[in-house]
């Protein structure tokens, strides 16, 4: 019938905007948090690859079980987080370590929900500072390109601007289309070519290890950013939409998917939070009943990505040196904005969440455990410390 064609089109094409505006806004992020920790250009397309699939398969999953547009996503802070990050003691085979712990975290919080209630406890405006720590060397690259290599990132930056005036949703996706064009330039004055062989998706397996500076320092921050500033958000989110997710089973799949995609280089999967609104939103359909079908087109979407994934990490291998990091930090230039703004909000909670923010911007390691973690325990520590006694008074 027209009518149903009609209805169902809406959220079809909602769960097509999802998908695109989340992949190709924070691919690259993804691609260059891998390749920061030790990440090899294979192993980092493997991951990619990988952690696309899965989030397709969570989204399809869910959503057509529960009739609810549930969407799935990549842990954009996650991977910004190893970005910041660095080598790893034990090198690549330690983080594929971490990532498997910090999985199995995600899976605990469904089995134990004292777990997911403790990662709750911990104050948001600490949480979202050390997010914003990390964030900060990310969020910087853009300008700092643009002092080296004008010609290359201007580009980028001013159809991001233009395109954040005109078509906010598309501002990222455009600048990336930019950085191609760059890209395709860059190619024909130097002669080099596309290698066929790099543009087929292929899993670069890694056996997991375990030390003491991939479980601190890489698995724990990326649970903690993980849940705070993706899996809570997103209940929230879908919540003001009139839905209530399913806690457990949510985790239950993002967790088991998360496990699946660690050792092909994937880091973490989530519920998504801002590609929650698009898929969940009345723009995907008048009925609220009716919307979990875009769900369902995010993850058929998301499949197509992967096959395609490899192509995305061939291209941002050749770019001119600067050109990729000005879009991945413009695309993360709003969660940096939201996080600095959900730390310092309530005065009694600034003092704590400076002295994280600091620590996580400063990129110390001491005895191979990231910033971020030290970032968590000095802030932990000093607001404590400030708070002594207000209870009691």
């Amino acid at each position: 019938m027209p009518g149903s064609d009609v209805s169902l089109t809406r959220p079809l094409i909602a769960g097509v905007v999802t998908a695109l505006v989340g992949f190709t806004s924070t691919f690259a992020v993804v691609l260059t948090g891998l390749r920061s920790v030790g990440a090899t250009p294979e192993q980092a397309a493997s991951g990619l690859l990988a952690i696309t699939l899965v989030v397709g398969v969570g989204c399809i999953v869910l959503a057509s079980r529960y009739r609810i547009p549930i969407t799935v996503a990549w842990s954009t802070p996650g991977v910004a987080l190893l970005a910041a990050t660095g080598a790893v003691d034990g090198g690549w085979p330690a983080v594929v370590g971490g990532f498997f712990v910090c999985a199995a975290l995600i899976l605990c919080t469904a089995l134990f929900p004292p777990l997911g209630a403790l990662i709750a406890r911990i104050p948001p405006s600490i949480a979202q500072a050390m997010l914003a720590g990390v964030l900060l060397p990310l969020c910087v690259a853009p300008f700092l390109g643009l002092v080296d290599d004008p010609w290359g990132v201007a580009p980028v930056l001013i159809v991001w601007l233009v395109a954040s005036r005109l078509l906010p949703r598309w501002a990222v996706p455009l600048a990336f289309v930019a950085a191609i064009v760059v890209v395709a330039v860059s190619l024909s004055r130097t002669g080099a070519d596309l290698d066929a062989a790099s543009l087929v998706p292929q899993f670069a397996f890694t056996a997991p290890t375990l030390t003491i500076g991939s479980v601190v320092g890489v698995a724990l921050p990326l649970f903690v950013v993980t849940m705070a500033s993706q899996n809570v958000p997103g209940v929230a989110v879908m919540r003001s939409l009139g839905y209530t997710i399913p806690w457990r089973p949510a985790m239950l799949v993002t967790g088991t998917g998360s496990m699946l995609a660690a050792t092909a280089g994937g880091h973490a999967v989530n519920l998504g939070a801002i590609s929650a609104a698009i898929a969940a939103g009345p723009d995907a359909h008048p009925d609220p009943k009716r919307r979990w079908v875009a769900g369902v087109s995010a993850g058929a979407t998301y499949l197509v990505l992967g096959a395609l994934s490899a192509a995305f990490a061939a291209i941002v291998l050749l770019a001119p040196e600067g050109v990729i990091p000005a879009v991945a930090g413009v695309a993360l230039f709003a969660a940096f904005g939201s996080a600095i703004q959900q730390a310092i909000d309530d005065p009694g909670e600034r003092t704590p969440a400076v002295v994280t923010f600091l620590v996580a911007a400063s990129g110390i390691a001491i005895a191979g455990v990231s910033a971020a973690f030290w970032a968590l325990v000095t802030g932990l520590l000093v607001r404590a410390v400030l708070h002594l006694g207000r209870r009691r008074a």
